[in-house]
């Protein structure tokens, strides 16, 4: 890939398009060159039509689109047409995409090359596997009977099905050792932008109101990853607060939109897309 000056690779996640008001930010959002890439860190919608509406108005906007899903694009809601649950629902999505010209956790990493410093992208499916316990509790079922105590509980636990797994942290467990596997067998020495719905790593959820809803937002399997695959950045939402932060000395992004009720109170317009690429200076404490 040729370099291309003024370039941007650009990021947003957590569109949520069921709320009116989100599905007209996503009718705004443009690209800031004929060249720019943009991110898209799931959480667009429930329902596969709307995720292929919204995937298919950005695929005919920016140059490319990369999509990792969200844990919404694999709810079975009762009254979607689509019954579809677990992997075949997450299989449908993917041919969706690829209808589109959309790249998925399953397609060939693209390779990002603007100012002649080569990067991967890869765009992850991992999930959650309830390592991110609720504060002291030691066992998945500990975590998860404190969440249902306080009545924090993440409606994961009555819409998103892992089938043919026995359990959402089955599934995790399984799409980390297969993503890993891919990762280092292709990267090729490359560093990397990983993509995923959730954060690597635990820190950006010490911030969560409730500290119990952690569980449902990670593993522990990925915690070194920004280092191991180099991370020049890490992209992700689905905790609706957007901001940078930095560990280990890599740039975290959080990228969501969140609800209305959540970007109304938010100094930033909803629907400001992120920059990524090319990177702004790292802080200097």
């Amino acid at each position: 890939m040729t370099s291309v000056e003024g370039r941007r690779l650009l990021a947003i996640s957590d569109l949520h398009i069921g709320y009116a008001e989100n599905r007209a930010i996503v009718e705004g959002l443009r690209p800031t060159g004929d060249d720019d890439w943009l991110l898209v860190a799931g959480d667009v919608g429930e329902f596969a039509a709307d995720v292929e509406w919204a995937l298919g108005l950005l695929a005919g906007r920016f140059a490319k689109v990369i999509w990792s899903p969200g844990n919404h694009e694999l709810w079975t809601p009762r009254d979607d047409v689509l019954p579809l649950r677990g992997e075949a629902r997450y299989a449908h999505l993917v041919e969706i995409c690829r209808r589109l010209g959309v790249l998925t956790p399953e397609d060939p990493y693209p390779v990002w090359d603007a100012d002649g410093e080569p990067v991967m992208i890869a765009p992850l499916f991992l999930g959650y596997d309830y390592t991110w316990r609720a504060p002291g509790t030691s066992t998945k079922e500990e975590s998860l009977a404190y969440a249902y105590e306080t009545g924090v509980v993440c409606t994961d636990e009555m819409l998103l099905h892992p089938d043919p797994h026995p359990g959402r942290d089955d599934w995790c467990r399984a799409r980390v050792a297969l993503t890993r596997r891919r990762l280092d067998d292709e990267r090729g020495g490359l560093p990397t932008v990983l993509v995923n719905h959730y954060p690597l790593v635990r820190e950006p959820t010490r911030v969560l109101r409730y500290p119990e809803f952690a569980q449902w937002c990670g593993t522990e399997l990925t915690a070194d990853w920004h280092l191991r695959y180099d991370a020049r950045v890490a992209v992700y939402g689905h905790l609706h607060i957007p901001r940078t932060t930095w560990y280990d000395g890599v740039r975290f992004e959080e990228v969501s939109v969140g609800y209305p009720r959540e970007w109304r109170r938010r100094a930033t317009p909803p629907g400001t897309l992120r920059t990524i690429l090319p990177a702004p200076a790292a802080p200097t404490t």
